[in-house]
């Protein structure tokens, strides 16, 4: 009886179609795909960085057009005789133009208000944070707080105002709503989930799509994109309080408050998804391939090699009268036969020329 064989040439063949046709598409497709992951991030990160510099650019023009605007008034005649009929036209004229500004006013080197825009009494403002700005010798001084009245983030601007020998005789200011800056942030959409925010320099809300977490002037020193900036990091990625990932990019403004920029990960690195679904479908397809020509490549092949075994086994049981399958072939299975058959053919010889000796 002839031995089973255990691992014939069929399976052999197609694990060696298979190792063949595999590695060199899993290296075409790692390359690939290593190609389109680094493209997709570099143009991920250049899209949220365009974006996030056309807002910090936004945000420091903005607020250069307010402190340029109070320089000048604060050098004007009117304005350095720290009187108060001859300043308070021009506060009107500043809040009438910019109408953002609801109010400009003037307070002297003790804190205590000269004039303002809007006919109100008197108030002291020796304890606010942009007064003492200007008293510790900066040339703006910046505050941001919630509007008593409209109970929306507002900023506050002022500078000083000098007499003729440079000494300090005044401050004015000019209180803003936000509104305009908060719509550029807050309309500024990446695709649909990605969006901006704007914190200060404490990292206080100043503006985001939250309207809720303006108005409270939410804590956002740890949101990981400051973090990440803080530590050099202008670019990160995370996992959000939902576990999803995010990418965003953050940036500080000339004037010290930052701009992020994010969005979800999958989204924003899609087409990396799109890749490996394409890149699933050819590998599997080319398997599926590579399984069926195996089988008929080795099934044209074994066939043949079968049937000379079956012959060869026959021949040593005594059965010399076979029929032989392949002898036409060019090949070398085709050779085999032809062999197989001249060995039939001797060993038939062989037992007539020791028939006929008995």
């Amino acid at each position: 009886m002839a031995e089973k064989v255990r691992f014939g040439i069929s399976p052999k063949l197609s694990l060696m179609l298979l190792i063949v046709a595999l590695v060199p598409l899993l290296t075409i497709w790692y390359l690939s795909y290593k190609n389109v992951t680094e493209l997709t991030a570099e143009k991920a990160n250049l899209e949220l960085n365009a974006i996030n510099n056309k807002l910090v650019t936004f945000v420091d023009a903005w607020i250069d057009m307010n402190e340029r605007m109070l320089i000048q008034n604060a050098s004007l005649a009117s304005m350095q005789s720290m009187d108060q009929f001859q300043q308070e036209p021009m506060l009107k004229t500043i809040t009438k133009y910019y109408d953002w500004a609801y109010l400009a006013f003037t307070v002297d080197p003790q804190g205590d208000n000269v004039s303002r825009s809007d006919g109100k009494p008197p108030k002291y403002y020796g304890d606010r944070a942009y007064f003492k700005q200007i008293l510790n010798g900066q040339q703006i001084g910046r505050q941001v707080l919630i509007g008593k009245t409209s109970g929306e983030p507002a900023m506050v601007l002022s500078t000083g105002i000098f007499d003729s020998n440079r000494a300090l005789t005044g401050v004015l200011a000019q209180a803003m709503t936000l509104a305009d800056l908060s719509s550029k942030i807050v309309n500024t959409r990446i695709g649909n989930s990605g969006f901006t925010f704007l914190v200060d320099e404490n990292g206080l809300v100043i503006a985001h799509p939250e309207e809720e977490m303006t108005k409270s002037r939410v804590d956002l020193s740890g949101h990981q994109a400051i973090e990440a900036l803080a530590k050099g990091q202008s670019e990160s990625i995370f996992a959000n309080e939902d576990g999803e990932q995010v990418v965003a990019v953050a940036q500080k403004t000339a004037h010290g408050y930052t701009v992020v920029s994010q969005q979800d990960y999958d989204e924003a690195y899609q087409l990396i998804q799109a890749e490996n679904q394409r890149a699933i479908i050819l590998l599997t397809a080319t398997l599926a391939m590579i399984l069926l020509s195996a089988f008929l490549v080795s099934k044209w092949l074994t066939a043949p090699i079968r049937n000379l075994t079956e012959v060869a086994n026959k021949y040593s049981e005594g059965q010399l009268d076979l029929e032989i399958s392949g002898l036409g072939r060019s090949d070398e299975i085709g050779q085999l036969s032809q062999a197989i058959d001249r060995m039939g053919t001797s060993i038939r010889l062989a037992m007539n020329r020791l028939k006929k000796k008995k």
